[in-house]
């Protein structure tokens, strides 16, 4: 297991050469003790170039399986999201882990967590033989729009894609590859 600055405490799995946290963040603050500031308004989030997190639908209750939602900000802020000695992934670690799993065409279902208690039917090739046990968290869009609850799980890499875009991994219900996106910061 990994603690974090906030005391919660989080499994962790070995995967090939890498060691990942098999739930996601809850955390509130920065390694360094800093507040992460919670933005509940749709606008004032479409604006941030400075990192915050949310509970999906604003809803603290979806914290307990989901974890929080960060912005891309958050998560390359140099004061540090991660629990000390963890990082977010770049997007070439995010390659080997799919190499290791049998390529982005599989790996999606080899890292969800299997059946439609949380996933959608029929989250397809969902078989976790991994052990990352992925849920579908949603996410919260550029604009501030939760989506996808149920449906999607979307993980940040600290590498930028173009101008003004940072790369991103995804899992879908309807698929079992692991996708590789560039979307708004």
């Amino acid at each position: 297991t990994v603690t974090d600055i906030d005391g919660n405490v989080y499994q962790t799995v070995q995967i090939g050469d890498q060691l990942w946290m098999a739930e996601n963040l809850k955390v509130t603050r920065y390694r360094d003790g800093s507040s992460i500031p919670n933005v509940t308004d749709a606008a004032a989030w479409s604006n941030l170039t400075t990192g915050a997190w949310a509970h999906y639908g604003n809803d603290s209750a979806n914290e307990a399986v989901y974890g929080k939602l960060y912005n891309w900000y958050a998560a390359v802020d140099s004061r540090g999201l991660c629990p000390a000695g963890w990082h977010v992934p770049t997007d070439a670690e995010w390659t080997v882990l799919s190499d290791h799993l049998g390529g982005y065409n599989v790996a999606g279902g080899k890292m969800k967590a299997t059946g439609t208690e949380y996933w959608t039917a029929p989250n397809e090739g969902a078989t976790n033989e991994s052990g990352f046990s992925a849920l579908p968290g949603g996410f919260r869009s550029y604009n501030g729009f939760f989506l996808r609850q149920g449906l999607y799980a979307r993980f940040w890499s600290s590498s930028e894609g173009g101008s003004g875009f940072a790369r991103l991994r995804y899992l879908v219900y309807s698929r079992s590859d692991l996708i590789r996106d560039d979307v708004l910061k």
